[in-house]
């Protein structure tokens, strides 16, 4: 009887024990999380030249590569839609150039899908265009690897930037 008794408490105390340390952990998941959300948008604020706090991001996967988005949270923001127009102009010529720097430096390291990328400059498309309050990048490749690249690329966009779009292509 003491022996199952004892054999009842060790396994009790253990599972406790497991249950207070996955606790434990997920907490250190959550604080990690936020904390590199925080340093994504701290680094991102600086390199694009606008505050994510005035401004919306969208990463959307498409049938041939995607699109990147950002308007102004605010339609009389005239200085957030300048700088979101200029930034995401100038990350289309950057991006087909080949120059991925910019992603690096919000990041703080090099987003998946951008050796591809990089090695396709002649073969993806980008192309910049106005929207209402703000701009839009439209990639394009005809090639399933460069789209599969192109997808890889804006999927961790939408992890690290917690923006919440769908990470599966768009009908």
């Amino acid at each position: 009887m003491k022996a199952k008794l004892c054999l009842f408490i060790l396994v009790s105390v253990s599972l406790a024990i497991n249950s207070f340390a996955g606790t434990q952990c997920q907490h250190h998941q959550q604080m990690q999380s936020k904390t590199r959300a925080e340093g994504v948008n701290e680094r991102g604020d600086h390199a694009m030249g606008f505050s994510h706090e005035k401004t919306t991001h969208h990463f959307l996967l498409t049938a041939t590569g995607g699109v990147i988005e950002v308007t102004a949270n605010d339609a009389n923001d005239e200085m957030s839609l300048r700088q979101i127009r200029s930034h995401l102009s100038h990350i289309a010529k950057m991006f087909k150039e080949g120059d991925f720097n910019t992603p690096m430096l919000v990041h703080g390291e090099m987003p998946p899908g951008v050796d591809t990328m990089r090695a396709s400059k002649a073969a993806i498309d980008y192309k910049f265009e106005k929207v209402e309050l703000g701009g839009r990048v439209n990639i394009s490749a005809s090639s399933t690897t460069d789209i599969a690249a192109i997808h890889e690329f804006l999927r961790y966009q939408i992890t690290d930037h917690q923006t919440g779009d769908s990470l599966e292509v768009r009908k």
